[in-house]
């Protein structure tokens, strides 16, 4: 087994105790939900349709939107935001396998038990329900397999599963966590898939002792994938934990590496939640749903204070950690010593033989050229303000992940891209950054903040402070190459970052 393998399967307990935690939360609370639906929909022509149209509908909107939903209209985080959405996926197999099954019973077998004198509630649970039971648990099991894939795409929302392997590893190039991942998923659901199948065959050919058995084998399945996840919260830890929040990208898994171990040094017990938005991390932290993160003075300043104007960096510093202590109750610790700015960068030979410098030389040829992004750059003030400042006007506009952009720009896919500065692959693609001579963008200076309630413990300020004007701009370059360029593990960037801190 390589190396690769090796670190990955570190998180392999962690990871499938909370994506089984998900699942089987999610099935039981959408069995609650969905039975009695479904049999009242038996009884209601009018409002079976209703419900089955209101729960199709549901199935219509993907599975990622249904959790940002979660977010933008609720404020909801973490293994609650899942939970619903998982919930409300699992509506529609249930209850229309319910109303099949319910309405299959053979009509003769119906007008018997009537004929012996059975009332219709004594039709439903002793003749329709056991006759019906096959095909309800057919659905249950097809809600199953859907809730287990679902559950990987809840990283971004802060519920932690076996998505967190896919959506890192996608991030970092890293194919053993990526595999890790699929593979872990897939056999979750195929186990699982397998034993309900069996608790299927026992309800057709009406077998206690097989019916008994499959029930006993899922429990110690779910038992023993919940083992070290019950532990935890048996045993208190999980109560006094510290939870660092990453957002999806490199240099934030490198840094909530480096967080978390000055904090275990200081002797907290901590966790890292990564994968997170850039929303979800900062309201998370607000509701103290995270305990600490790495952010950057200039997102702050346009995402959560609506500010497009530039006082400089000091001034953006000051008045960010005022207005987030008094608004939020977020304690700024300190800015960490590097700037990671957004900024438009071009292949080197490109923007030498076109001429182009500067965004204004650049505003004068975009309209032949393609430019590339993240998924929310376009979205961000910072993108209205550079093409507000300089009428940037594109011949076409891209969206990628992260961890593809910069191929996409030096493999001539894209003309121009968002790039970050700080990011190793500036230099190893020979991509030019261009100057922003009207100062559209702000500073991005990278600033360690503190939920309320962390904020009220001094032992855990005490102990991030040496953090403090420690990471300068080539440390963190570097170190982002390590993982991006070099194709070297997170852990080893974070070591390297370790070591070459400012006193």
């Amino acid at each position: 087994m390589s190396d690769a393998f090796r670190e990955q399967l570190v998180y392999l307990p962690d990871y499938l105790g909370r994506h089984l935690l998900l699942t089987v939360t999610a099935i039981v609370l959408g069995i609650i939900i969905s039975l009695p639906l479904g049999l009242a929909a038996t009884r209601n022509s009018q409002l079976r349709f209703v419900l089955l149209l209101a729960a199709s509908t549901i199935q219509t909107i993907p599975g990622l939107a249904l959790l940002a939903f979660m977010v933008v209209l609720f404020s909801l985080f973490g293994f609650s935001a899942a939970i619903i959405a998982l919930v409300m996926y699992s509506i529609l197999p249930i209850m229309r396998n319910t109303v099949t099954g319910i309405e299959q019973v053979d009509a003769s077998v119906v007008e018997a038990a009537r004929g012996i004198g059975m009332t219709e509630d004594q039709i439903l649970t002793r003749v329709q329900l056991p006759l019906a039971m096959p095909v309800i648990i057919a659905g249950i099991r097809t809600a199953t397999v859907w809730t287990v894939g679902l559950a990987t795409i809840a990283t971004p929302v802060g519920a932690t599963s076996l998505g967190n392997y896919i959506f890192s590893g996608l991030q970092t190039q890293n194919n053993a966590a990526i595999m890790l991942g699929c593979i872990s998923a897939a056999a979750l659901a195929l186990l699982l898939d397998g034993l309900i199948a069996l608790m299927e065959l026992a309800a057709s050919r009406r077998s206690l002792k097989l019916g008994v058995a499959a029930i006993a084998a899922l429990l110690m399945v779910i038992g023993i994938g919940l083992g070290p996840e019950a532990s935890d919260w048996l045993g208190g830890e999980k109560r006094n934990r510290i939870v660092v929040g990453a957002k999806g990208f490199t240099e934030q898994y490198i840094l909530a590496e480096v967080v978390a171990d000055t904090l275990r040094d200081a002797g907290f017990e901590v966790e890292i939640r990564q994968n997170l938005g850039s929303t979800v991390a900062f309201q998370a932290l607000a509701k103290n749903d995270i305990s600490c993160s790495i952010d950057y003075t200039g997102t702050i300043w346009t995402n959560h204070m609506h500010r497009d104007d530039n006082p400089g960096a000091d001034a953006v510093l000051e008045q960010m950690d005022a207005e987030l202590k008094s608004k939020y109750g977020i304690e700024t610790v300190g800015a960490l010593g590097f700037e990671n700015a957004y900024a438009l960068a071009m292949r080197g030979d490109h923007a030498r033989a076109l001429g182009i410098t500067t965004i204004d030389d650049l505003a004068a040829r975009a309209g032949r050229l393609v430019m590339g992004s993240d998924y929310e750059f376009y979205s961000r003030p910072e993108w209205f303000a550079l093409r507000d400042a300089y009428g940037l006007e594109f011949k076409d506009k891209k969206s990628f992940d992260p961890s593809l952009m910069y191929s996409a720009v030096a493999e001539s896919e894209v003309d121009v891209i968002s790039a970050f500065s700080t990011d190793g692959r500036i230099a190893a693609y020979d991509l030019a950054v261009l100057d922003d001579p009207r100062n559209a963008l702000p500073p991005y200076d990278a600033v360690l903040l503190c939920s309320p309630k962390a904020s009220a413990d001094s032992a855990l300020l005490d102990a991030l402070r040496p953090l403090i004007g420690a990471i300068s701009d080539d440390a963190m370059r570097e170190a982002n190459k390590i993982v991006d360029v070099d194709k070297g593990t997170v852990r080893a960037a974070a070591d390297y970052l370790k070591g070459n801190m400012r006193q």
